[in-house]
């Protein structure tokens, strides 16, 4: 009985006909079925092939061999029921009519003929198998097959991380791990022409390897992102942990990770001398420092006239990244505060008090001027001070001292940090960090020849032979003066007293004993907060009897409360243009000097 099968279900045949098929019945039915899929699969990789060809301007026959074959044909089950087998082979004819009608179907339920062979995919006549990969065999004759494109079902979720140490956080940074900063830039650029996201997407989106989102962002802006819940959170006034407090850990921890602040000490007694030297860079910045510090605090005894010129030679040596945070004056004894220009909205008020140690206060040659203020949680106090001179006057000295603390009264509008270690009768116990320095006029209980005997010796930097005779070292061991101040190892020559201009100590009549009268010592409420880095004087300047002195320290310092009365950022303008005016002409006539000199140089004959 002949059967058609023209666009007929033989499910439906069996279903009105027969209940069951013979075997020969059921091999036709088989033959026909594979005999469908492959014409039907040869035709649609033929027309895609063809199309591929079209499109890149290189027609040509297709290969006879690129056509895949149909899967071989299955063993007969004859040990099954003819009415599973009928059940079997309904499921995967309507598996494989589902399949024929949708061409972008990449694999089908459990049973179809895909699931044990490999289909070319018809976009870009690659295989794959049933689960959507790549099959392993391709084309065998003309080279690779390519590849169809994997790509996932649903859009990857973004990613938020934040790889960005502490350090970088502070310092604000480009990862140094990451591309150049030109590099990064273009790279930029191209990605906005190129992309239609907005800035907010495309570093939300865009993750790598070598950077983090913190270092695409300084591309933008080198200040610290701040987010809106951050700005929503309370903010209770004066707390330290308050989030975007002025005077808080999290701001001293951004500026000064290790809570460490570089202070320069110096004092020089100027012997009241009109012409100063003509470079102060071998004394302010010394050249075997790596670095230059924080906050440079210059004390002056006898100084020159002109104290406005002062303060500007001081400003055009330590250039634009420093300005004047504070200058006092008592007399002739002058006191200049210049702090890096980045870190001057964390200074509170500085306050300032002057005694004099004169019988006759109308004359103030000798006294003391005293500024404190605080930094973040520290509170500083700075003293330069010009004692009784003489030789054997030790006890007028110690007097001196103890006027002075007695008579500072500092603070007056800033709170002390710790009012319960404080002692209204000493100014110094009143501050966490103290530095006192000047002419002290302590001198050596020694003869001229003496000590002139000990110099000639190659003392190096051991002047132990020298100190034992010292009056100040030995004043502060028995603690008659400067209770609780230490003062570095002195590795120096004796800074006092010199002819001018040279190194030869005193020539005259007088023939004064070579002494340490000029000293910076030091105190702190906290035990280690204060750390020597140098302690030095400085011969090149010889323009006085005394040579400076100075001193490089590491100060520790701590969070505070915004509730202060704060700076607000004030510094001495005028100064500050007058300084860098300076320095830039001073600069250009350099320059000028030198070509000047390179083309007049005289080419003689002999």
């Amino acid at each position: 009985m002949p059967i058609r099968m023209e666009r007929q279900n033989p499910g439906a045949v069996l279903a009105s006909g027969e209940e069951t098929l013979n075997e020969s019945q059921y091999s036709e039915v088989r033959e026909w079925i594979e005999t469908q899929v492959g014409e039907t699969l040869k035709q649609s990789i033929n027309e895609s092939v063809r199309r591929e060809q079209q499109s890149t301007g290189n027609p040509g026959p297709l290969p006879a061999d690129a056509v895949p074959r149909p899967p071989c044909k299955p063993k007969p089950r004859l040990e099954r029921a003819a009415s599973l087998d009928e059940k079997h082979w309904r499921r995967r004819f309507k598996a494989n009519q589902d399949s024929l009608r949708d061409p972008e179907a990449t694999g089908s339920s459990s049973g179809s003929l895909q699931e044990e062979s490999a289909v070319p995919d018809q976009n870009n006549c690659s295989f794959s198998d049933s689960q959507g990969q790549p099959a392993k065999s391709g084309y065998p004759g003309n080279g690779k097959p390519r590849l169809s494109r994997i790509l996932p079902k649903h859009a990857l979720p973004q990613m938020e991380i934040n790889v960005t140490s502490r350090a970088l956080r502070t310092a604000n940074r480009i990862d140094p791990d990451y591309m150049d900063y030109q590099e990064a830039s273009s790279q930029l650029r191209y990605l906005r022409q190129s992309s239609s996201l907005s800035d907010t997407r495309l570093h939300s989106s865009m993750v790598c390897n070598q950077c983090s989102s913190d270092s695409m962002k300084s591309t933008y802006s080198l200040l610290t992102p701040i987010r809106p819940k951050d700005m929503r959170s309370s903010y209770l006034e004066g707390s330290l942990l308050a989030s975007g407090a002025l005077l808080g850990a999290e701001e001293l921890e951004r500026y000064f990770p290790e809570r460490r602040l570089g202070v320069f000490i110096a004092t020089w007694n100027m012997q009241g001398r009109k012409e100063l030297p003509e470079s102060l860079d071998d004394f302010l910045l010394p050249s075997d420092d790596d670095f230059a510090q924080d906050m440079y605090v210059i004390g002056v005894q006898e100084g020159c006239p002109d104290r406005r010129e002062w303060e500007i030679r001081l400003q055009e040596t330590l250039g634009p990244h420093y300005v004047l945070l504070h200058s006092s004056g008592h007399g002739v004894l002058y006191l200049s505060v210049f702090l890096r220009r980045d870190l001057i909205w964390f200074c509170s008020e500085v306050e300032s008090d002057t005694v004099t140690t004169r019988i006759v206060s109308q004359i103030k040659t000798k006294g003391a001027l005293a500024v404190s203020f605080t930094f973040f949680g520290t509170s500083f106090l700075f003293i330069t001070s010009h004692f009784t001179s003489g030789d054997s006057k030790v006890c007028d000295r110690i007097l001196d001292y103890k006027k002075i603390i007695e008579g500072l009264q500092l603070p007056r509008m800033i709170p002390d940090t710790n009012p319960y270690r404080s002692n209204s009768a000493d100014v110094t116990s009143r501050f966490d960090e103290v530095f006192w320095f000047g002419d002290f006029n302590f001198r050596l209980n020694k003869e001229r020849s003496a000590v002139n005997s000990i110099l000639q010796s190659k003392l190096e930097k051991d002047m132990s032979r020298l100190l034992q005779y010292d009056q100040l070292t030995k004043e502060m061991n028995g603690e008659s003066i400067f209770k609780g101040f230490q003062e570095a190892e002195i590795q120096f020559l004796p800074t006092y007293k010199f002819d001018i201009g040279c190194d030869v100590y005193d020539s005259t009549s007088k023939q004064r004993t070579p002494s340490y009268t000029d000293r910076v010592v030091y105190k702190s409420r906290h035990k280690d907060d204060i750390r020597v880095v140098k302690y030095a004087s400085c011969s090149l300047i010889k323009t006085s009897d005394h040579r400076p002195v100075f001193g490089l320290f590491e100060v520790r310092i701590r969070p505070g409360r915004d509730n202060i009365p704060l700076a607000a950022g004030q510094f001495d303008r005028e100064l500050y243009l007058l300084g860098i005016k300076r320095r830039s002409t001073r600069e250009v006539q350099q320059r000028q000097a030198g070509k000047n000199q390179k083309t007049s140089s005289v080419c003689s004959i002999s």
